[in-house]
């Protein structure tokens, strides 16, 4: 059974908004009681809106799941006056050390992904519609960039929708290290974070809208990422609040957008590709997926989804048409070690061609940071 110092410490990396400290340094979670499987808390916090209220329920509810804790009740009080100026004595008396010099109380889980001095490049995987294959893509790219080299990570936005996990055949869950920061899964050298991870059973995500961002961003804020050179969102499709999150939180975001060859289809991918540009974004190009399906047995090619999407679209938003997937599934065997069933190995055609669009990438972004 857990004990309240474990529950206390489990929750080290909550900051409370106002003061961007931690609640339990700053003593704000009280009347903790532990019974078995169930934990009872109270928390005091300046938050007053409704949405944020049950978005920190949540982020507790989530982050004591690692004491497998299955029930949770939290209880949301505002601070008092009297509780303001406990704060406000105890920041004053944390603002000096013993020589005279100030500092501030520890944050016990910094995380630099999103500064400019961290040298992340954020890549958006976006399109206007669902069905294109944008996880796929999404997947793909990562790895990719990985056997080149290169530290990768992957945010899997899409919160409702989410696929990363079972797309590259992820089994295990996050886990917290000695920071009560979270670190991601990490398979074929890509980091993985996703709500996936934190559902049960395949269960729906009922949220709405402002609860999504919230989510989001503790992927940034709670995830201990480490060094990386790229960094993927698999973004949900369309421009919906998550796209406008990504494009408030991460302005220097640079954005691939996916549409097969169907006209409709990149007709709706533009208005995604007309948001980033609205939104002082780069759009660094376009990849037409399921261009074509070629048949085993007599080689002859077939456009299904007929033929000059991806170029009209890259036309369109005056950048680069960078790959063209062919339609088909990654030949892979649930007995292999490092089974991924949407994961092209490098040996194959359509793997040679994720290289080519990784190699791609790196250059285009390279020419464009110099």
């Amino acid at each position: 059974m857990a004990t309240k110092e474990q529950v206390l410490q489990t929750l080290k990396h909550l900051q409370e908004p106002s003061y961007q400290i931690p609640y339990v340094e700053l003593n704000l979670i009280r009347d903790v009681m532990v019974k078995e499987q169930a934990v009872s808390l109270t928390v005091l916090t300046s938050l007053d809106d409704e949405v944020d209220k049950d978005a920190l329920k949540l982020v507790i509810t989530e982050s004591l799941r690692v004491l497998q804790i299955e029930q949770v009740h939290v209880r949301i009080r505002p601070l008092s006056d009297f509780d303001k100026q406990e704060i406000a004595k105890k920041m004053q008396s944390q603002s000096q050390t013993d020589d005279g010099s100030k500092t501030r109380i520890s944050n016990p889980n910094p995380n630099a992904v999103l500064s400019p001095e961290a040298g992340v490049t954020f890549i958006a995987v976006s399109s206007g519609k669902g069905g294109v294959g944008k996880s796929t893509v999404t997947v793909n790219l990562a790895v990719a960039l990985a056997r080149l080299g290169k530290k990768v990570g992957i945010i899997d936005a899409d919160i409702y929708g989410f696929s990363v996990p079972d797309m590259m055949g992820i089994e295990d869950r996050p886990t917290v290290d000695e920071n009560n920061a979270i670190r991601p899964v990490e398979k074929l050298g890509v980091k993985v974070i996703s709500m996936g991870f934190f559902v049960e059973d395949n269960t729906p995500v009922i949220w709405r809208g402002p609860m999504l961002g919230k989510m989001l961003r503790n992927f940034f804020a709670e995830v201990r990422w480490g060094e990386l050179d790229y960094l993927l969102l698999d973004m949900p499709p369309g421009t919906g609040d998550i796209a406008l999150d990504v494009n408030q939180m991460i302005p220097q975001s640079q954005y691939v957008l996916v549409t097969t060859p169907h006209a409709t289809a990149s007709f709706v991918a533009a208005r995604a590709g007309a948001m980033a540009l609205h939104t002082k974004h780069e759009i660094v190009g376009v990849v037409e997926n399921m261009a074509s399906y070629e048949c085993s047995a007599c080689g002859n090619k077939d456009y299904v989804f007929g033929r000059g999407g991806g170029a009209k679209l890259a036309e369109e938003l005056h950048t680069e048409l960078l790959a063209q997937i062919p339609l088909g599934a990654p030949d892979n065997h649930v007995h292999e070690a490092d089974y991924a069933p949407s994961i092209y190995k490098e040996s194959t055609a359509t793997g040679q061609l994720y290289n080519q669009l990784a190699a791609q990438m790196i250059r285009k972004i390279e020419e464009r940071s110099q």
